[in-house]
């Protein structure tokens, strides 16, 4: 099987993460600048079979859009049409960066481990994909 790789895009970082080959997990992978984001998954998606890219769909808590929406949609649209062949999915994002930072808290990271943004992003990926898996599951 290949692997399923999720993005937390961000106006300046984007946080990544893949399954594993067998798609029963998903692990952090990088924290990427989001201006070298395009050519960064070029090149992993050269070398590593991916079948798949879930997008995390920033949203407000209310539901409505928020002002990255169109950032992650001009992003993806480019994508597709240079890669046509590797279908890019949606997933919402609400909340992640919460979730994440209350991962770090539970796992016992410490303060100035917490406040590293690339970090935050990258586990927000994670997030965002393993949340992905289990609805795939249901």
């Amino acid at each position: 099987m290949a692997r399923i790789l999720s993005i937390d895009y961000g106006r300046k970082r984007t946080g990544i993460a893949v399954t594993d080959p067998l798609q029963i997990i998903a692990g952090g992978l990088a924290t990427v600048s989001t201006s070298e984001l395009f050519e960064w998954l070029e090149q992993y998606v050269g070398r590593e079979q991916v079948e798949r890219i879930v997008i995390g769909e920033p949203r407000q808590s209310n539901g409505q859009p928020s002002e990255n929406l169109q950032r992650v949609q001009q992003f993806v649209s480019r994508w597709r049409k240079a890669h046509p062949e590797l279908p890019v999915d949606y997933y919402d994002e609400r909340f992640t960066s919460v979730l994440a930072h209350q991962a770090m808290l539970d796992g016992g990271l410490k303060k100035k481990a917490r406040q590293d943004k690339a970090l935050v992003d990258e586990i927000s990926a994670t997030i965002i994909l393993q949340s992905y898996l289990e609805s795939k599951r249901k």
